[in-house]
């Protein structure tokens, strides 16, 4: 199918003819305007698998032929303007740079843990763009907003699935305890396997693209989406600087943008006309998809809260610091420690003192007492009196 707006499609339609006479492609339906709705068939689709498969890349679900029960009538009336619609995104978002043409994905399923097989009608890869994955869902008012709200809870769900190859003890935990799969890496989740990482926080991110519709019922449905937060919205981070962070945590959401089909070929894929649910204004696709006040905020808002946490138990501690009562200093940590540490309290002598105050101390004591251990070994001092003549007088007359 030529990109909307083409006017010099006659060579498309000449190649277009040529593989119908292959039976490689079919008439899908025909447009309003005339315009014709072309799709591979069973044929075609085996064979651009072989031909048109880069690595990594898988070619975009077969589109069957389903006929009215009653009448026999090839269905196809309502695909047509609906698969229009899909293309016309694919090729506002690949003449923004957006994806390569290889690079998009139509009708991609992604099966839930109950079988059921929730399908994606675009798949679009644009690393070099910024976007290494967007699942696309385009709404052309053929459905309730409630039906758009059940198919992000799925897109959720999927997002929350261990991949097959997850070992046994996350398998088992994950069964006893539902919320625990919070706690398991993204690298071990079943939608890794099937797309690159995001470089972002949070699940595979989800646009919703309305074509054809009303501006009213456009804010109707972002408001009913935005009512069930519990999908895209981010968390709170489980901090202990909990008033110190205001960063928010993504990385269990979905990130969901939205925006029309009008905007996109009026102002280009490029252009702020995508819009983050939880947020005001329009931004770039990129600017959208990004959190600027997740993780690597959190991180930063860690780092400082931490660090003024330790200034203020530091600046409280040095509050407390005793004050020698004889020279006025401040205790040192060590001699702090001997006053306080149960083992040594009791040998720190005067606990008014501070260290060189217990050294001079120690000094005082250590001199007393060594001048009582000369004092106590000295002999005694000769005497004067009566005694101690007589003494001297009866050594003298012995033989």
């Amino acid at each position: 199918m030529t990109r909307p707006g083409n006017q010099h499609d006659k060579l498309t339609r000449d190649n277009l003819l040529d593989l119908e006479d292959h039976h490689l492609v079919r008439i899908e339906t025909v447009r309003g305007d005339q315009r014709q709705v072309w799709v591979l068939t069973k044929r075609g689709h085996d064979e651009a698998k072989l031909l048109l498969e880069p690595k990594g890349i898988r070619v975009s679900a077969l589109r069957e032929k389903k006929y009215d029960p009653v009448t026999g009538k090839l269905l196809g009336t309502g695909y047509g303007e609906h698969a229009a619609a899909v293309t016309s995104t694919a090729a506002e978002l690949h003449q923004a740079g957006i994806g390569h043409r290889l690079g998009f994905q139509t009708e991609i399923g992604h099966r839930l843990a109950d079988g059921y097989v929730q399908r994606a009608d675009l798949v679009v890869r644009a690393p070099q763009a910024g976007v290494p994955v967007l699942l696309v869902e385009v709404d052309r008012r053929s459905e309730d907003a409630h039906d758009l709200v059940t198919k992000l809870r799925r897109y959720w769900e999927w997002g929350r699935q261990l991949a097959k190859d997850a070992d046994k003890r996350t398998v088992d935990l994950v069964r006893s305890r539902p919320d625990a799969i919070e706690r398991v890496d993204h690298e071990q989740r079943l939608w890794r396997r099937v797309y690159p990482p995001t470089g972002r926080e949070g699940l595979a991110p989800l646009a919703f693209v309305f074509a054809d519709t009303t501006e009213t019922k456009v804010a109707h449905t972002v408001a009913v989406l935005e009512e069930a937060g519990r999908y895209w919205a981010p968390r709170r981070y489980d901090s202990l600087y909990e008033k110190a962070i205001t960063a928010r945590d993504y990385r269990q959401a979905v990130p969901v943008v939205v925006t029309t089909l009008e905007q996109l070929q009026e102002h280009g894929a490029g252009a702020a006309v995508w819009r983050r649910l939880g947020r005001t204004g329009e931004q770039t696709l990129t600017d959208a998809l990004d959190n600027p006040d997740g993780h690597t905020l959190y991180r930063a808002q860690e780092a400082r809260a931490d660090a003024d946490d330790k200034r203020r138990r530091a600046a409280e501690r040095e509050a407390q610091r005793p004050v020698c009562r004889r020279c006025g200093r401040k205790f040192s940590d060590e001699r702090w420690e001997e006053n306080t540490v149960h083992r040594t309290a009791v040998k720190a002598g005067d606990r008014s003192a501070c260290g060189p105050c217990r050294v001079d101390d120690v000094a005082r004591q250590e001199a007393a007492a060594e001048a009582a251990r000369l004092e106590a070994a000295a002999p005694p001092e000769p005497q004067d009196g009566p005694e101690a003549k007589r003494g001297r007088g009866w050594l003298r007359r012995r033989p």
